[in-house]
């Protein structure tokens, strides 16, 4: 079990709120944070299982060792300047794609390399961002169905990264080290390309499965 409270910026959103849930029903502490305290504490109420909601700044704050940043990529950066000082000397978990409506099939990364690189640059080096929740169906992930589905997890500080890539395990999912945090790109990239195989398809929540026997991870 994670020490401290698992804390959702965002969490009042598909994404975070789906999220918070699965961390919850794995018996992990967690706060809801929203720019306002009013929807946090709603829905952590309607969640259940003891959630608390606070605001984005005071969730970060009272976290224990992970903020898990759940935001559209147009709300990314006020969301970092909010909790930069709450987080620092944690690990800041990034899912942010950069879709830009309304050609969200259109990879279009940031001048940075990736949303995750740019969250870095952001937030500074008081903490350790690690991008991962790319590519789950935020629709699946609010379900307790098992998800056929892997999580690509990516930070260029190793523990980080494994720490990241064990809390996606205890939530039912498989996570799996992708690298350093500029191979965020292609995680970022494959949602549009995700996004369209669902369009064009007809198919709820298309994802990623890396095929072959994987043995332990080196390093």
């Amino acid at each position: 079990m994670i020490s401290g409270p698992v804390a959702v910026v965002g969490g009042t959103g598909k994404l975070g709120n789906a999220l918070a849930r699965r961390l919850a029903k794995a018996g992990q502490a967690v706060i809801i944070g929203s720019r306002s305290v009013q929807s946090a504490s709603q829905a952590a109420a309607q969640l259940g299982c003891g959630l608390t909601g606070l605001s984005n700044a005071e969730a970060a704050a009272k976290a224990g060792q992970f903020v898990i940043v759940t935001v559209p990529f147009t709300a990314q950066e006020s969301t970092l300047a909010e909790i930069k000082a709450g987080a620092t000397g944690k690990i800041v978990v990034d899912t942010t794609v950069p879709l830009m409506p309304p050609k969200v099939m259109r990879v279009q990364l940031p001048p940075e390399g990736s949303a995750a690189q740019r969250a870095q640059k952001l937030i500074g080096a008081s903490a350790s961002v690690v991008s991962a929740f790319h590519s789950v169906a935020a629709d699946k992930l609010a379900t307790d169905q098992e998800i056929d589905c892997d999580v690509l997890v990516f930070g260029d500080d190793k523990h980080a990264r494994a720490k990241v890539v064990a809390l996606t395990n205890l939530i039912g999912l498989r996570g799996l080290h992708g690298g350093p945090l500029a191979n965020s790109a292609a995680a970022e990239a494959l949602t549009s390309v995700l996004i369209f195989i669902n369009k064009t398809y007809q198919v709820a929540g298309a994802g990623l499965r890396i095929t072959g026997k994987l043995g332990e991870p080196n390093g």
